[in-house]
């Protein structure tokens, strides 16, 4: 992610904890009511200006492309349920990327399932039973999928 987004990230979940953990009911309730209005309303514009972009036909759809490669777009797009692309649409693509590494080393993976946001996964070939196809799919195919997808939850290999 660029430009310290990670650490914004990090700071907006400790100081949601923090107001979580406030001692004044009354102060908390409305912290939390704030964070959660705030939200609603950047959803909002952020849906209306995807709106009014895909209305500029095929050059709209091309920065709606744009904005769901970059990563701090799509990072607020998926944090508003908003992202174009779907879930299985990225892992797939995340797979095709991963997918000439593992085939030099003589192995292949497909997609079993998604659900609820826990992808599960077969891995074919010298990575299927070897020792280090845990660590082949920590390494490469779970980099890959966390890139494109940040909002899958788990990932698993089917036994």
């Amino acid at each position: 992610m660029q430009g310290g987004l990670k650490e914004r990230l990090q700071k907006i979940d400790g100081l949601v904890a923090q107001i979580r953990g406030a001692a004044d009911p009354e102060t908390k309730k409305a912290a939390l009511e704030l964070v959660q209005t705030v939200m609603e309303f950047h959803a909002a514009g952020i849906d209306r200006m995807m709106e009014i972009t895909s209305e500029a036909g095929e050059a709209g759809w091309n920065i709606i492309d744009a904005f769901a490669a970059d990563d701090v777009i799509a990072n607020l797009l998926l944090l508003h349920g908003l992202h174009p692309v779907d879930l299985e649409t990225r892992v797939r693509g995340a797979l095709e990327q991963v997918r000439p590494y593992l085939t030099s080393h003589g192995g292949n993976v497909d997609l079993v399932e998604i659900e609820n946001g826990v992808v599960t996964l077969r891995l074919f070939g010298s990575c299927d039973g070897c020792p280090s196809s845990s660590v082949t799919m920590k390494t490469a195919i779970e980099k890959a999928i966390h890139e494109a997808a940040p909002d899958v939850i788990a990932i698993h290999n089917a036994a």
